[in-house]
């Protein structure tokens, strides 16, 4: 037990540190994080991308299943809340897209490298990329029939994807030295995404705590009740059913803030959402990171997983 707690302790602390990195300075400095984030997601998040993806080492027919939990989980979580939202005579467009977007990229990607190792790395990305997929197709035609399909396409990370994916299944063989620049280039995006995220957290207040608790609790718990079920219904192995577990409970994206800033639709209570979403993170996964451990661990795995396992490496840096 203590094993694992100083596990947790050492999975999250890095992230809170990094954050609490950005918070401090953006306190005592005004940063322009508009184009550090104009800059992640145009160029650092999408080499990240292309250079996971097109590495063959990485089979990407392994994590079709873990694909589609995370659209049910992204769509699934949506309808589970819909009913209570109508009930209670909240804004759909306001208080629904943040139950469904979670923060995949500030906090999902670096959270599942560091509790699960570089092994994660494809599983987090896959996630990321169907979170981010939905929220700028499914999303924004919630907040506007009208987007057009067009403006999708063109978006930098879904071409780093294509490209990628075209590379992974095509058997592109591609230098070496491409994808070591492409990787350290990527990975620049992990920190920078972490420290956006604690100077964007100064600019969101309390003024709207009630909807914020709510959806604290109702993000979370949305989400998992979609993704239990079909970490037993799907056929996914332990590393993959963690990576679902931790996903279908992330807290809400930050980009639901940014977009209803730019929709103008109620951004307060949705910087609310946000806020208390992500400050209630700890609690939430440090749950949800004992679970991941235990399915990484459990003695009860079937002999067909622990191959897997034992193909694709080992699994929370050794911790098996």
């Amino acid at each position: 037990m203590a094993r694992m707690i100083g596990h947790i302790l050492a999975t999250l602390l890095p992230v809170f540190l990094i954050a609490g990195c950005g918070a401090a300075y953006g306190r005592y400095r005004t940063p322009d994080i508009r184009s550090l984030n104009t800059l992640n997601m145009e160029l650092f998040v999408p080499l990240l991308v292309f250079a996971v993806l097109a590495d063959r080492q990485a089979p990407l027919a392994e994590y079709v299943w873990l694909a589609t939990a995370a659209v049910a989980v992204v769509l699934g979580s949506g309808l589970v809340v819909w009913p209570l939202a109508k009930w209670l005579k909240l804004d759909i467009k306001t208080f629904l897209p943040p139950m469904m977007f979670n923060n995949a990229g500030n906090m999902g990607v670096p959270l599942l490298v560091l509790a699960f190792g570089p092994d994660a790395l494809p599983a987090a990305v896959v996630v990321f990329i169907v979170e981010m997929l939905l929220h700028f197709s499914v999303g924004l035609y919630m907040l506007n029939p009208r987007t057009s399909l067009w403006r999708m396409l063109r978006m930098p990370i879904v071409l780093a994807s294509l490209a990628g994916l075209t590379a992974n299944i095509s058997g592109l063989p591609l230098p070496s030295w491409l994808l070591e620049a492409t990787h350290m280039l990527g990975g620049v995006c992990i920190p920078l995404m972490l420290f956006a995220l604690g100077v964007r957290l100064l600019e969101i207040d309390f003024s709207d705590w009630r909807t914020g608790m709510l959806g604290a609790v109702l993000c979370p718990i949305s989400g998992l009740v979609i993704a239990l079920p079909l970490m037993w219904l799907l056929p996914l192995n332990a590393l993959q059913a963690a990576v679902l577990l931790v996903f279908a409970a992330l807290p809400p994206a930050v980009l639901n803030y940014l977009v209803a800033e730019q929709y103008q639709l109620a951004p307060q209570k949705v910087a609310s959402l946000v806020l208390i979403g992500n400050l209630g993170e700890f609690d939430c996964h440090a749950a949800n990171l004992s679970r991941g451990i235990y399915l990484g661990t459990c003695a009860a795995l079937t002999a067909s997983q622990r191959n897997s396992f034992a193909k694709s490496g080992t699994l929370l840096n050794g911790h098996l």
